[in-house]
């Protein structure tokens, strides 16, 4: 029995998807414009529909636009017929989806749209179907060849999904969504814990080791060692930071036998300590205490640059085991 190269059918399937893909990126028009700013703007809700492995994409495509922060859910195109197309209002925009555009569950959600001047984006193939003339914006994915008896959705649903994602991203950068914004939807799991921000993690108040820059170094280090950190935040009376000490500073002076008894905070510290805004990512706070070989950051908020509320040690980040 010859046997068979599964890899060769599997180069073949990914081949014709790349091709289809190529020939959905050439297809592109103004009309794509026109489906953008009409998400943007939609006062409801984005509700997407389709039949089949159509379907399956509508319901990924939705999942994504709720996951930035556009309302979305999608529906079953036979449960429209028995009552769920009261879900949709004038104020939602409605995606069909069809290869053929000419799918029998899909006539009745055309017709309830047309009726109640919902506005309709259909995704299709075919420039002669019905969802093609009675939307408000067409947009078409190119005729491709499907791999598997060249009849099993594959080069077709990878188009669809592709117009999809590219709607939504397209929707997030003109809503000018930020890592911040996207976090809030993604609290959990290991993409919730890359998202968050170094007020997450960090210090505050009395964990937080501040230190009189006038403060004799005797009482300093016992401050040091008590907060456990191997790190000192100077002040000087205002509040405003003025420096930092770091445990390696201290056994460098004592090596070179030098009496730290005699000395203050502020003959010691390093001014103008390297700072980050609470708002940072904890992976940016990371990625500098790496390049400047620091164990600790000075957090700051925007709206008091000179004003420590925080300290990120690099153990607060590792122990989230954010790499």
């Amino acid at each position: 029995m010859k046997k068979i190269d599964y890899k060769k059918i599997a180069k073949n399937v990914i081949n014709l998807e790349i091709k289809a893909l190529q020939k959905l990126k050439k297809s592109l028009n103004q009309n794509f414009n026109k489906a953008v700013n009409a998400i943007v703007n939609c006062q409801s809700k984005v509700i997407l529909c389709g039949v089949g492995k159509s379907g399956i994409i509508a319901n990924k495509i939705s999942a994504t636009f709720s996951s930035i922060g556009t309302p979305s859910f999608s529906l079953s195109a036979n449960d429209c017929s028995h009552g769920d197309m009261g879900s949709i209002t004038r104020k939602d925009v409605l995606i069909l989806i069809s290869y053929s555009g000419n799918s029998m569950e899909l006539k009745n959600i055309i017709n309830y749209a047309n009726r109640n001047k919902i506005l309709l984006i259909g995704i299709t193939s075919k420039t002669n179907s019905e969802l093609y003339k009675n939307s408000d914006i067409s947009l078409i994915t190119p005729e491709v060849k499907e791999a598997g008896l060249d009849m099993i959705p594959t080069s077709s649903t990878i188009n669809q999904l592709s117009i999809g994602d590219a709607l939504a991203i397209s929707t997030l950068k003109k809503k000018k969504i930020n890592n911040l914004d996207f976090k809030k939807f993604h609290p959990s799991g290991s993409l919730g814990e890359k998202l968050k921000t170094v007020e997450d993690l960090m210090l505050t108040k009395n964990k937080i080791p501040f230190i009189n820059e006038n403060t004799p170094m005797n009482k300093a280090l016992k401050i040091m060692t008590e907060k456990k950190l191997g790190t000192l935040i100077a002040t000087n009376k205002k509040k405003v930071t003025t420096g930092i000490v770091t445990d390696g500073q201290v056994r460098k002076l004592s090596s070179k036998n030098i009496y730290l008894s005699l000395l203050k905070v502020k003959d010691v510290m390093t001014k103008n300590p390297i700072k980050i805004e609470k708002d940072t990512l904890a992976t940016k706070a990371l990625s500098i205490m790496n390049e400047k070989k620091i164990t600790s950051l000075c957090v700051y908020n925007q709206k008091k640059k000179s004003v420590t509320i925080g300290i990120i040690h690099v153990h607060n980040i590792l122990n989230k085991q954010i790499y």
